[in-house]
């Protein structure tokens, strides 16, 4: 008999192997659970040493019903599935996984940006539809000489300015609270005010992470600063946008386009109105995934609780005050 029991609440993967090695070394069982709502993930993981999810709803009741419970591990940076006071008030270290994925999600804003600067998913659309020298009904931008804002400083934010060097734009501006100019500066972008990236910027590119403070940061008021010709790609939460103010801007065409990655919900309704729109195009929360990045995640996020339970610290952890 295993000495420990680590519960998966939520599948999404081909295979567990991963999992299952990284556990193995602490003599652990995984065990894989199906649940979508909280009471499920308190019912599967009663009896837990420790837990890894990904998408389930990991709130104070469940929490309050893991007896044994050493560790909470997510899939992935963000833990906004998981109730952290609640696990902070049990003394539980929730751990997450970063920089699994600093290439691929830098690749997917910048591979946005371009769709949305050059056009490309709506001139591929039109081609199929018989359409020809469309050029002048729609006009293109050049890149070089513009203005990138990054909101959110952190390292898929680096990594994406890091791939623009060679773009050859005027400047790169920089809002985070808690990147200093000097900071911000050695990497030779210049820390600005949220109004000051949003008025000059001619591409917008969200890389914050979803708290209180931020929900539907970007909102009416901020399209209404922005420029005509701006561009805003969000690779990093969708709930950071408000979807009513982005297709109003979107429509009204108070922005030029947008690069849709992370939606909120997750996933859109069938009657999203994005869908109806040709200035916007839309991926599937994708920009995290590349097979590298994915067995990566998956091992770190095992790794975090395999190191907990042989009494050492997580590689990641968002509440450290626990350990």
């Amino acid at each position: 008999m295993a000495k420990f029991k680590v519960v998966i609440t939520d599948l999404g993967y081909a295979t567990y192997q991963p999992e299952t090695d990284e556990l193995a070394v602490v003599d652990a069982e995984l065990v894989l659970a199906e649940c979508s709502s909280e009471s499920e993930v308190g019912e599967a993981c009663a009896d837990a040493d420790g837990v890894i999810t990904r998408l389930a709803p990991v709130g104070p009741a469940a929490i309050e019903k893991m007896g044994k419970c050493r560790v909470i591990s997510r899939y992935g940076v963000g833990v906004d599935n998981v109730d952290v006071p609640a696990a902070t008030a049990k003394k539980i270290p929730v751990a997450n996984v970063r920089e699994y994925c600093n290439e691929e999600v830098s690749d997917q804003a910048l591979a946005l940006i371009m769709a949305c600067a050059r056009k490309t998913s709506i001139r591929d659309r039109q081609v199929r539809a018989g359409l020809w020298d469309i050029g002048a009904k729609d006009p293109v931008y050049r890149i070089a000489g513009k203005i990138l804002g990054l909101i959110g400083y952190g390292a898929i934010a680096r990594t994406l300015h890091r791939k623009v060097s060679g773009f050859g734009l005027a400047e790169v501006l920089v809002y985070d609270p808690y990147v200093s100019a000097e900071e911000a500066a050695k990497t030779g972008a210049r820390s600005v005010e949220m109004d000051e990236l949003l008025t000059k910027a001619d591409y917008i590119s969200v890389h914050a992470p979803l708290t209180d403070s931020t929900h539907h940061m970007i909102g009416p008021d901020q399209f209404g600063a922005m420029k005509p010709t701006a561009i805003l790609v969000n690779t990093s939460r969708g709930p950071l946008v408000d979807p009513d103010a982005l297709y109003e801007a979107l429509k009204t065409g108070q922005i030029n386009s947008a690069g849709i990655d992370v939606h909120d919900p997750e996933p859109p309704k069938e009657d999203c109105k994005l869908f109806g729109l040709d200035n916007v195009v839309l991926t599937d929360h994708a920009g995290w995934y590349s097979e590298e990045s994915q067995l990566a995640l998956q091992q770190s996020a095992a790794r975090n609780v395999a190191l907990v339970l042989a009494g050492k610290k997580p590689l990641f952890c968002v509440n450290p005050d626990v350990l």
